[in-house]
């Protein structure tokens, strides 16, 4: 591995991390504008071995918000935009890109050979519950992401258990969803509490309903639902954090606060 790199981390978190990252093997859902800011950060982490998972093809109205996504880009696999992107910034990492729908009958093939960790970056609710449920019932630790779209404020961004979520119309759905499925505790999420407020256009109303991005659950249309760029990159920026914190261990991402003079309170 080539030290200079990831010569930034080191300094600042030890050789010893830059080589526990290096080794680790994650898989990341959904390459969309969460799930590609959380490859992008992971990525740049020095993580060396990633599978990315995902079915879609980069539209011109991903170009808002999604980082894979660019006037060069439009109409390939987000899968192949991905690898390429990951092997121009870390060309020793491990890639499979695989173009795949998240569903019971592909969890094998996503989940093979033992990951690490595992991003859940879906935005629909059925392929969510199935992966977090394999997950879940694998033993295999997964960080995931509630709603971001809709959201506008950033400082309202949350990391909690599932079960402990609140506020978040989604995290609710796939909540009482696993439950049924004899999912408990343990599924760490990043949600926001944000009160939303929105009114459906029936999907074939849609201006741009011909666009892969309304296409959900393997042909049904879905509604197209207002993001900007910096709440959904925080969402997947948090899910990064979350991954690194997992995979180190430790106290090495642990900041501590310095004292405020002022408030008397903080060392």
């Amino acid at each position: 591995m080539q030290s200079e790199r990831f010569l930034r981390i080191s300094r600042l978190l030890g050789e010893d991390v830059v080589e526990i990252l290096h080794g680790k093997f994650v898989v990341i859902v959904g390459l969309g504008a969460v799930g590609g800011y959380a490859l992008e950060a992971l990525t740049r982490s020095g993580i060396g071995r990633l599978r990315l998972v995902d079915f879609d093809t980069v539209s011109v109205t991903n170009l808002n918000r999604q980082i894979l996504a660019l006037e060069s880009t439009i109409g390939r696999k987000k899968v192949d935009v991905a690898k390429e992107r990951v092997l121009d910034i870390n060309p020793e990492a491990q890639v499979q890109a695989l173009e795949a729908f998240a569903h019971e009958q592909t969890l094998s093939e996503i989940l093979a050979g033992e990951p690490d960790l595992v991003i859940d970056a879906i935005d629909s609710l059925n392929p969510k519950c199935a992966l977090l449920q394999g997950t879940y019932e694998r033993g295999i630790p997964l960080i995931s992401s509630m709603g971001a779209a809709l959201r506008r404020d950033p400082s309202l961004v949350r990391t909690a258990d599932l079960m402990d979520t609140w506020g978040c119309p989604l995290a609710r759905q796939v909540r009482t969803n696993l439950r049924k499925r004899g999912v408990g505790r343990g599924i760490q999420v990043v949600f926001s509490p944000e009160l939303v407020r929105f009114a459906y256009r029936p999907p074939e109303e849609e201006e741009h309903a011909d666009f892969n991005e309304q296409i959900i659950d393997r042909g049904r249309r879905r509604n197209v639902l207002g993001s900007l760029p910096t709440v959904t990159g925080i969402f997947g920026l948090t899910l990064a954090h979350l991954a690194l914190d997992n995979l180190v261990g430790g106290d090495a991402l642990h900041g501590e606060a310095a004292w405020n003079p002022v408030a008397g309170t903080e060392k």
